[in-house]
Order: C-alpha cells, then structure tokens, then sequence
C-alpha cells in the first residue's frame, strides 16, 4: 500500500482542509488523496483529493480490488458485500482524478484508488452513468482550466442512521460531492447531492429500480449540515448566493444536463 502523504490542503494556494467528520475516523494517506474511513460503518465518512488536469496520465483501469493492510479486515466492506447482485464497488475518489505526475507515481495512485475503503455500495446505473455524476468532475475540471487546471474534490456517502443494512452493511442512500478551485486569489466551490433511493428500496429482492436517479446542485452548507461533516473554508467559497448556516432545500437545484451546472 502506499506510503504518499496524501491529500495536501495547500493544493490550491488557498487552503482547503481535510473534511472533519463527526465521528471517531482512520484517516488513510494515499497517492493525491486521503480517506477518512469510518470503522463502525466499514465505509468512508469522506475522501478528498488533489486533480491537476494538466499532469493527467491515461492508464489501463486494471479492476484490482484489494483489503487495506492497514485497517482490520472486519472494518472494511469487502468483496462479499458486492456478490451476486447489481451493486457496484463505486469509486468515492474517482480512479483517474489522482492518476498524475511522473508514471511510477501516476501507477501507484491508479493501484491505491482500488482499496475497498474507497469504495462505496452504489447502484450500476448511478455509477456508470456517464451523463451526470460521472461527468461532474471533468465538468468543472474543464471550468477550471483557465485557473491552472486543479481541483480539490470532496466526496462521500450521506451516512443517515437509518440507512437500511445489507449483508450487515448499512447501505447509503445519498452522496455527496464538493469541487473546489482557484480564480484568481478566490477559493470557490459547488456541491452537489445524488439520490439513489429507488435503488436502494429493492436491495432486499436484489432487483434494481429503472428509475432515473436524480441529481442536485446544493448549497454546500446544505452537505455540511446533512452529513455533520465541517467542510471549513468551503461553505464560505460557494459559488451559489450564501444561504448561513440553515439548511434550504427549495435551492436544491435538480440537474438534468451539465449545462445547467452553476459555476
């Protein structure tokens, strides 16, 4: 496993801290990113990652899913939550953001990105779906070329209490994203939440709902007080009108097309 340091706050100029769950986390260092895993859940709490899209390195994905040595076995959601039916292992940090730098470096992120506790149970259609939230990222990558081509992204499950458990793992129906960048000496960022609730209500039957999910760009006050995580300077960088510290779903915004993504 690697030994990188991690996510550097610093990344930007400005400085973007690691998110602050909550509870009690393992914070796991990896290549241009960190995960903060939570043991009780045997699932992240948060991850965040350093892009810098003008070092990106194109690499074969490889499917090379692997424990963490450095976490015990029974805190971590393994292979066997992920048999057998039509979860996917979905990449919080997605496999190519920190696949950058010099090639032994952009391989090793490559490999690291596949630990299972960077994954999270997510339905087939929300995780290769290629409309939405799989193309958030690039979208605003592609917003922030102009700014020096880098990112800070913040990712995670919306781990609710009474999320329903599966194979003895509480399945999240919620998550969450906050992209952050540079303009200028501005820190900016936008959040957004993905709904996979009509997946998540046919998991006992193991039949996956054909339902659109549904996609929404947020305040990122709203993420921070939905999760319980401190997302710092972030809430005050929000490129959308600053709502305070209530949260006020009648701005959630339902996104059906990239352009309608407010930057």
């Amino acid at each position: 496993m690697s030994q990188a340091a991690g996510y550097d706050p610093s990344f930007l100029g400005a400085s973007v801290p690691l998110p602050v769950p909550s509870q009690t986390v393992r914070t796991l260092p990896s290549t241009h990113f960190t995960v903060l895993l939570d043991p009780a859940r045997r699932l992240a709490a948060a991850t965040a990652v350093n892009i810098d899209g003008a070092q990106l390195v194109d690499l074969e994905r490889g499917d090379d899913w692997h424990l963490d040595p450095r976490v015990p076995a029974d805190e971590q959601a393994g292979p066997e939550l992920y048999a057998r039916n039509d979860l996917d292992r979905g990449h919080l940090v997605r496999r190519r953001d920190p696949v950058w730098g010099d090639l032994v470096t952009a391989r090793q992120a490559n490999f690291d990105t596949f630990a299972y506790p960077n994954a999270a149970p997510q339905a087939s259609a929300f995780n290769q779906g290629e409309l939405l939230w799989v193309g958030l990222e690039d979208h605003v990558l592609e917003y922030a070329r102009a700014y020096g081509h880098r990112l800070s992204v913040l990712t995670g499950p919306v781990l609710a209490d009474d999320d329903p458990v599966y194979r003895g793992v509480q399945i999240p129906r919620r998550f969450w994203k906050v992209a952050a960048w540079a303009s200028a000496e501005d820190l900016r960022a936008t959040a957004f939440v993905l709904d996979q609730k009509p997946f998540v209500r046919t998991l006992q039957v193991e039949v996956p709902d054909l339902e659109p999910f549904r996609t929404f760009q947020v305040p990122v006050a709203d993420v921070q007080e939905l999760t319980g995580i401190d997302l710092g300077p972030l809430v005050d960088a929000d490129v959308l009108a600053p709502v305070g510290a209530r949260s006020d779903r009648a701005r959630w915004a339902a996104v059906t097309a990239l352009e309608q993504i407010r930057l």
